[in-house]
């Protein structure tokens, strides 16, 4: 799986970080997401989905092969 974030879409919720902090972050000064892991271990996938599916903007991206 890799997985991109559209930044101007990110509207700083965190719900990303709290399913998913070994992929996700925040930017302290505005909260928008930071990617910790374009491709993360496979054992995080479940929570990389639910983190893209929750995403009230939509800016989490993922390309599963």
């Amino acid at each position: 799986m890799r997985i991109t974030v559209d930044e101007a879409k990110c509207c700083g919720a965190g719900q990303c970080v709290l399913i998913a902090p070994d992929v996700f972050d925040q930017r302290d000064e505005d909260g928008i997401v930071v990617l910790l892991a374009e491709t993360p271990a496979t054992a995080l996938n479940d929570a990389v989905r639910e983190a893209a599916a929750v995403c009230p903007a939509a800016a989490i991206h993922l390309v599963e092969p």
